[in-house]
């Protein structure tokens, strides 16, 4: 039995909206995704039937299967299990990034099933509980983790966007009274959400294949904050009205007298009403402190006592795909992380060099949207020029079609580091190898977070002795 197991087994009481549902049946579209995922898992602990269709096995649906969950991984009609084509008992879930020709939606669609997006089911389970959310372009999975853990001493619900490393889940899973989301700003989806307190920890521009201008969506932010009912929570300079917090300035929350102490940070931390000092925190990365204080700064809103809003902090491990450490000796260092914005390109760097400051470090980056890359091109290669080797994969499509004239080897042109190469992924391994880089960073959202299982396991098979 994992921790999650162990999580849902002891808990009695579930938020009520998962019981009181309607629907006995709930068939999601789209089902491995990690923010469908956390809520397919929400519900089978709740006892209703779960099933869904997705494009690829994956670690999570593995796991949603060993739950009892029915998944099938090819689009087509026929595969959808009988007990769920019945459109009075089954509620349909489907995620936004599924295309608008996918078989099995448009049949529900055409069949008069009931069918809301993941964002609307979150709404509707923030709507029954006292929310905490977090948003923000960058840094809400780490933030909303973190204070997913603060928040179990309370019994509450965190329905995460990574995987906790504490408890192998992005489900949390506590009472029926508090919930703790991440506020995803893609597609408006954290509209739908009703917090009482919130957090926004940046306000780049994102996402601009949805939104039309970096306008579009700070008018989205303004519009999400004047949502929460009690208290907001910014990063100093995020352009909102409500507490700040920050790292060596004056802010409402402020953590100062940083050090790092044998690879872990300690700092001090004052609030409005008070001042803790020496927390002990492992996340690398002055950017990952910003994140420590975000959570601590909305669990004292909510009333959790420092001290033990200060031993949570200590006993966080980590979100797996964030700065995660897949080889760690003294000869070799294999690191993994989502980045897949230049803002968070140059967190990853910044955080290396100042774990690493004396040693080359490779960079690995599959850029993931043609849009994306498209609209922050020249920002992509300033961030990726700061390292010490680049080794570049096409562009990961996701959702999208080609854009013409957008591909990695426009990218690769910018770089302006003569260290630098074009990779496949078969030569990834080869190349790695090439450099004599004792430190590679794998970078992206796309399928590249699968593809650092099999080159962990080439380096660990092939370089024994090295590493």
């Amino acid at each position: 039995m994992n921790n999650l197991d162990k999580n849902i087994s002891k808990s009695e009481k579930v938020l009520p909206f998962g019981k009181n549902l309607g629907w006995a049946s709930i068939y999601f579209i789209g089902i491995g995704g990690i923010g469908m995922s956390a809520i397919a898992r929400y519900f089978a602990s709740n006892g209703k039937k779960v099933a869904g269709y997705d494009k690829t096995p994956s670690q999570i649906t593995k796991d949603l299967e060993k739950l009892g969950v029915e998944i099938h991984f090819e689009d087509a009609v026929k595969n959808i299990p009988i007990s769920f084509l019945n459109k009075e008992k089954t509620l349909v879930v489907y995620t936004p990034a599924i295309p608008k020709n996918h078989a099995e939606y448009n049949y529900f669609l055409e069949n008069n099933f009931t069918i809301l997006k993941r964002a609307e089911i979150l709404g509707k389970i923030t709507e029954t509980t006292f929310c905490l959310a977090v948003a923000g372009t960058h840094g809400k999975t780490t933030t909303s983790a973190i204070l997913g853990h603060i928040m179990t001493s309370a019994n509450a619900t965190s329905f995460l966007g990574g995987i906790a490393e504490n408890y192998n889940s992005n489900l949390i899973l506590g009472e029926d009274k508090i919930s703790v989301v991440e506020a995803d700003e893609f597609d408006r989806s954290f509209l739908q959400l009703s917090p009482n307190i919130a957090c926004i920890t940046s306000m780049d521009a994102d996402h601009l294949d949805i939104y039309e201008n970096p306008e579009a969506l700070t008018e989205s932010f303004v519009e999400f904050s004047n949502k929460v009912s009690s208290t907001l929570i910014v990063a100093k300079g995020v352009p909102l009205k409500g507490l700040t917090y920050a790292i060596e300035e004056v802010a409402d929350y402020k953590a100062f007298n940083l050090k790092i102490e044998n690879g872990t940070y300690v700092f001090d931390v004052k609030t409005p009403s008070s001042e803790i000092k020496n927390i002990t925190f492992h996340l690398p990365g002055k950017h990952n402190v910003m994140n420590a204080l975000a959570a601590l700064a909305m669990a004292d809103v909510y009333g959790i006592p420092l001290e033990k809003i200060k031993q949570s902090l200590e006993s966080f491990k980590g979100v797996k795909r964030r700065f995660s450490y897949k080889i760690k000796t003294e000869n070799f260092m294999l690191i993994d992380d989502y980045a897949h914005h230049p803002t968070e390109i140059n967190a990853v760097e910044n955080s290396v060099r100042e774990m690493y400051p004396n040693q080359e470090i490779l960079v690995v980056f599959q850029p993931h949207l043609f849009s994306r890359t498209r609209d922050f091109i020249d920002d992509f290669a300033k961030a990726l020029t700061k390292f010490d080797h680049i080794l570049l994969l096409e562009i990961y499509p996701a959702r999208e079609i080609p854009i013409a004239g957008v591909d990695a080897n426009w990218l690769l042109s910018k770089i302006e580091n003569p260290h630098k190469k074009m990779t496949q992924k078969n030569n990834l391994v080869k190349d790695i190898k090439n450099t004599n880089a004792k430190i590679v960073v794998m970078l992206g959202a796309g399928d590249i977070g699968v593809m650092i299982h099999e080159v962990t396991e080439e380096l660990l098979k092939t370089d024994k002795n090295a590493i």
